[in-house]
């Protein structure tokens, strides 16, 4: 430290994105960090490249950090990835089970398998510092990150906070990089889930006693274990701000508890501070964040902050105090010794690291329902498969799965995995039966002996994961109408369940005489047929051992309804759980949601085939709507033709979209120019009209998608804080467009603003 300028030590403290931030750029402005963000490819641009990709991409920054030159003292960056549930940013690698199924398992040496895992596949891709584990104690299930969270009790979190610690780092005074550990980061400090509302990046309103009993344990056992660094929140408590809440990052994190480690900051979270900006923010470094989080903005925050601290803004002592912890864990972390053995190592998704994670499937169920013993499936049995997430490991995996969402991945997206229709297959016809798969479950052939459904909820992450009711899928009840179907016809029926929370599905749990809570088991399907199908003897193959770490509502309104509260009343209390053992007949629930389920929704407003509530379809002047066929559904889509100035728009309830805006959202229209053209047309939100031109640019006749930033609307004008028209499209005589699907986007690649211009 004494070697370093004031540039060098701020330098430590400032962590950008490669999406922006190149290896040469290191020579004027020396960051000690980069991250790869949810969304960010390696150099190559490949978001699916191999781990080589990813090990290039380290070892130019790296070897840009660690050059002898005039006024520069090499010093190693440290590279952070979202390795969320495994190193699951990286095409090929092992996807464990989201921390929520986790926690149904009660298995804490389990969990210091899957760190150990996890450590030696991100090591192996050239990572030095997992972001993981999240210690968060979700208070209620309406919060897009609740999957995230262990349990909604701090027993279990504190348990395992310490074992995924020790999995990922190793031992205190092991914690080296050239054994295939990486940092840890329990995150999110502090009480992210206790937020009022269920609102990501909101505001805990609880006193200081719960802050403590509720939401602090995990930290402390992750402490206790050696974890190098902590995550401030996005979110406050009781009205501050946590990345400037001195009191709790400096006086509790650093004081009371003893860390030793440093403070990094979540993706821009500074720049919410009132008086602050993504590119200045003297009030967080003083409140006791030793490293930024600041993907683009970085050359700013970097100039702004020597600026800060020659003015006396920010005292010398505290750039020292963060220097200090961001080096102390460096040499720790064995980051000042260049040998890298695991980048050469096979370590990405090898059989010994699937069969962790297949156990860990395999322990995280939990059986609910099993009315006249229907599971196991016995030898011999003829078995049909169906659902919309049977045969999809995308689907099975959730967020945070190669991109931050985990949307839009296919099955080449997952070399070496089994999706849970494969793996039902192969054990179920082990045995002498036979399984068959069927769309929508629709049956041909002999009559099965009974029929597994395998649905749930579709990949989100936090902010888009928010909802306004516990009711499952509302507006789409594709897989109640198969189970149903499926009873008409005599077949009982196995329903696995895949979902981030407990959620209301008392009407699939009524039409099914088996039902499985399988949360979002990840890569290794095989691990549910471990449990589901019996051996050939007819014994079980492995007994359930999941029990609730989350309380199940009695009705979609239960959003906060956990142990230890007043007036506790769940549907399945925490800790439940059948066994094989157990002959528990579940009578008849309550149909009655309690709740409008339309409330939920404010991202999809238009599917194949439909408007989804509560959005409605209108129009004004001259143009008129017709069902045509599109999204792969016969008449599933709208089709707008004008005859002279007219307008089609999407509108509903008051929302306010701002955090989805600063988010990078886009609006996302699955669409297809008939007649006319585009130059006719502008594109829409509230207020705000964009030319859309260089929107509608595929051919006619031909089906194409196009993403616009909701930043862009807000730019021309548009509310996003009190929004009620969404999709606005307005056109003039000879046009003619069809739009099969118009729903918001977190994915910002290929996303684009219309411009001025002929096509």
């Amino acid at each position: 430290m004494d070697q370093m300028s004031l540039r060098e030590k701020v330098g430590q403290m400032i962590q950008g994105s490669i999406a922006s931030v190149k290896p040469e750029d290191l020579r004027e402005y020396p960051l000690g960090s980069v991250l790869g963000g949810g969304n960010d490819p390696p150099l190559s641009g490949n978001d699916r490249g191999p781990a080589s990709d990813w090990i290039a991409t380290a070892d130019a920054f790296r070897a840009v950090s660690l050059e002898r030159r005039p006024g520069h003292v090499p010093i190693p960056i440290i590279f952070g990835m979202d390795s969320v549930h495994g190193n699951s940013n990286v095409f090929g690698a092992t996807i464990f089970p989201h921390n929520i199924g986790l926690g149904a398992m009660r298995d804490p040496a389990l969990i210091e398998k899957i760190g150990a895992v996890t450590a030696a596949e991100s090591a192996a891709s050239g990572f030095d510092w997992a972001f993981a584990p999240t210690v968060t104690v979700p208070q209620d299930d309406r919060w897009g990150r609740a999957y995230e969270g262990y349990s909604e009790r701090p027993e279990i979190t504190r348990e395992y906070a310490a074992a995924m610690v020790r999995g990922l780092q190793g031992t205190p005074g092991e914690s080296r990089i050239q054994d295939g550990h990486v940092a840890a980061s329990i995150k999110h400090f502090l009480a992210d889930g206790g937020t009022f509302g269920g609102i990501d990046q909101g505001d805990a309103r609880i006193p200081e006693q719960t802050l403590i009993k509720t939401h602090l344990p995990g930290y402390i056992g992750g402490i206790d274990a050696g974890a190098m660094t902590v995550m401030a929140s996005f979110s406050s408590w009781n009205g501050v701000k946590n990345h400037a809440n001195k009191s709790l990052l400096t006086g509790v994190l650093k004081g009371a508890l003893g860390f030793e480690g440093f403070v990094v900051g979540d993706w821009n979270a500074h720049g919410q501070i009132p008086g602050c900006t993504n590119g200045d923010c003297a009030a967080t470094f003083n409140a006791g964040l030793d490293m930024a989080m600041v993907p683009e903005d970085w050359k700013a925050l970097f100039d702004n902050t020597v600026k800060e601290v020659k003015n006396g803004t920010i005292p010398m002592a505290r750039i020292d105090d963060a220097v200090r912890r961001i080096l102390r864990v460096k040499f720790k972390l064995g980051l000042f010794d260049p040998a890298r053995p695991f980048e050469h190592k096979e370590e990405l998704g090898i059989a010994a690291h699937r069969a962790v994670a297949r156990q860990a499937v395999a322990e995280s169920l939990v059986l609910l329902k099993n009315n006249g013993g229907l599971l196991p499936i016995r030898p011999g049995a003829h078995v049909l498969v169906t659902g919309s997430h049977a045969d999809d490991v995308g689907l099975q995996s959730g967020g945070w799965t190669l991109s931050w969402q985990g949307t839009g991945n296919t099955a080449a997206d997952f070399p070496g995995a089994t999706s849970i229709w494969a793996g039902l297959k192969a054990a179920i016809e082990k045995t002498g039966g036979t399984a068959t798969l069927s769309a929508h479950g629709k049956l041909t052939g002999p009559k099965p002996d009974l029929a597994v459904v395998v649905f749930g909820e579709t990949p989100y992450a936090e902010m888009v994961g928010d909802i306004s009711t516990l009711e499952f899928q509302p507006g789409d009840k594709q897989a109640l109408a198969e189970l149903k179907a499926l009873k008409a016809a005599g077949i009982p029926t196995v329903s696995v369940f895949l979902s981030g929370r407990a959620l209301w599905v008392n009407p699939e749990i009524n039409a099914s005489d088996a039902f499985v809570a399988a949360f979002l088991p990840g890569s290794e399907g095989e691990g549910v047929a471990d449990v589901l199908v019996a051996r050939a003897d007819g014994t079980p193959n492995a007994d359930f051992r999941g029990k609730l770490s989350f309380s199940w509502p009695k009705n979609a309104a239960q959003f906060a309804n956990n142990l230890g509260q007043k007036n506790y009343d769940p549907l399945f209390a925490y800790g439940y759980g059948l066994s094989y053992a157990d002959h528990t007949r579940l009578g008849p629930l309550s149909e009655v949601a309690g709740l409008d389920a339309s409330l939920a929704n404010v991202a999809k407003y238009y599917k194949p085939g439909r408007v989804l509530p509560p959005w409605t379809l209108g129009h004004a002047g001259a143009v008129t709507i017709r069902n045509v066929d599109g999204g792969g559904t016969q008449e599933g889509a709208r089709q707008f033709a004008f005859t002279g100035p007219g307008s089609v728009t999407i509108s509903g309830p008051v929302i306010d979209l701002t955090r989805q805006s600063n988010a990078q959202l886009s609006l996302r229209i699955a669409y297809r120019m008939d007649a006319g053209s585009a130059r006719d047309l502008h594109l829409g939100m509230g207020a705000a009209s964009l030319p859309a031109a260089t929107v509608f640019s595929a051919p006619v006749g031909e089906w194409s998608s196009v993403k616009v930033p909701l930043s862009c609307f807000e730019k021309a004008g548009a509310k996003m804080g009190a929004l009620s028209r969404p999709f606005v499209l307005s056109g003039s005589a000879g046009v003619t467009l069809s739009v099969a699907d118009a729903e918001l986007d977190a994915d910002p690649n290929y996303a684009m603003c219309p411009k001025d211009g002929a096509q």
